[in-house]
């Protein structure tokens, strides 16, 4: 990967033709952002006059095709970018700054990172230590940031960050607020991750030395960090659910496809009762999650539900890694070729952690039990 301390970011232009497009096709995030702008996919996705609602279903099947045309790490980009990150920029920009991003953003000529997880807090958001200084400046109207961001997403290749920082000390959910940060701003340093997984994901880690940032770079109203994460997180499950749906689906189809072509006794393996079983209850953990985003898509979509979020996420998450083992071992030797379905497995690994890891979702779960299985009387 290039070295962050050379390699120069692009900035979005104000106005203009889409960036070029790369050496494949809808493998590169901004190519495929700037491809579903120019094809009205994102007037369709946010509706034309976007206030920060993401239409689900728009969404499921924009994701569906990204991931049948490019590596899985530019639908995770994509994700990123169309569920949560443009739907917050959106929702808070009020001054220019933000205003001419989200613009920019909109008409496919930027791509925005999400910096929410800090160096250490993991997904305990309240106890993240990047800071932001509201009263910088002669006049106080500058802001400074400080910290370290990681496992950011499109940190490489983002024109710039939509970065959650306390202003306040404290664990209290009105301490937080997000900042817009251009990713070429003096006192940002942006490193790549070490993985040689999720190609064309952009990962990477921000470093923020004292950026010095006018005030009209604050995203919505101070104190209100939090709970725009919390709305918009809601959505990004829902995508990821889309997303898993997806993933699981190719790779049983795959799994079936490979085991019908092979013989054992002049008998395809797909024949065995033991596997046909095996690849049916795939097919029903799937079904089930599918059935599951059907039932609750418009809930999260439209009145951001958090328990049923938290509930999506957490099947998510179980049935990706029940579906990409069984699948594995099933393909056998041949999954460990390049691109294999050992390295999908890997990648797939993301759903029990991305996003909020299956352990945290199923603890908000199980303080909202009451609810949730209210859920199912008849």
């Amino acid at each position: 990967m290039p070295d962050a301390q050379t390699r120069p970011l692009p900035g979005p232009p104000a106005s203009g033709p889409p960036v070029p497009a790369p050496a494949v096709p809808g493998a590169d995030a901004r190519q495929a952002v700037a491809e579903l702008a120019g094809a009205g996919a994102l007037t369709e996705l946010y509706g034309p006059r976007p206030t920060g609602r993401v239409d689900p279903r728009t969404l499921r099947r924009l994701l569906a095709d990204a991931a049948a045309r490019g590596p899985q790490g530019t639908v995770l980009a994509l994700l990123v970018q169309l569920a949560t990150a443009l739907p917050l920029l959106t929702e808070t920009a009020q001054a220019p700054t933000a205003t001419a991003v989200r613009d920019a953003a909109l008409g496919g000529r930027a791509l925005l990172a999400l910096a929410a997880t800090d160096e250490q807090a993991g997904s305990d958001l309240t106890a993240l230590t990047t800071t932001v200084d509201l009263d910088g400046g002669p006049d106080g109207d500058q802001v400074t940031v400080n910290g370290t961001k990681r496992w950011v997403t499109s940190a490489l290749t983002a024109d710039h960050a939509l970065v959650l920082a306390r202003h306040r000390p404290g664990r209290h959910f009105t301490n937080f607020t997000w900042v817009l940060v251009p990713l070429t701003a003096p006192g940002v340093t942006v490193r790549p991750a070490a993985t040689e997984l999720f190609e064309g994901s952009g990962v990477g880690h921000l470093e923020l030395s004292g950026v010095v940032l006018s005030r009209d770079h604050l995203l919505g109203r101070t104190g209100r960090g939090l709970a725009l994460f919390a709305r918009h997180m809601a959505v990004e499950r829902l995508a990821s659910a889309a997303w898993a749906i997806e993933l699981c689906r190719g790779a049983i189809a795959d799994t079936d496809r490979r085991l019908r072509a092979r013989q054992v006794d002049d008998t395809p393996l797909r024949e065995s009762a033991s596997v046909r079983q095996r690849l049916a209850d795939c097919a029903v953990q799937v079904s089930s999650l599918h059935a599951l985003w059907t039932a609750s898509c418009d809930r999260i979509a439209d009145g951001h539900d958090a328990t049923a979020a938290a509930v999506l996420k957490a099947a998510s998450g179980t049935t990706v890694e029940r579906v990409m083992t069984t699948c594995a071992q099933l393909q056998g030797a041949d999954g460990f070729g390049t691109g294999g379905i050992q390295q999908l497995r890997a990648e797939s690994a993301v759903f029990a952690i991305g996003g909020g890891a299956t352990e945290v979702v199923l603890d908000t779960v199980a303080g909202r039990l009451d609810l949730v299985l209210n859920e199912l009387t008849p």
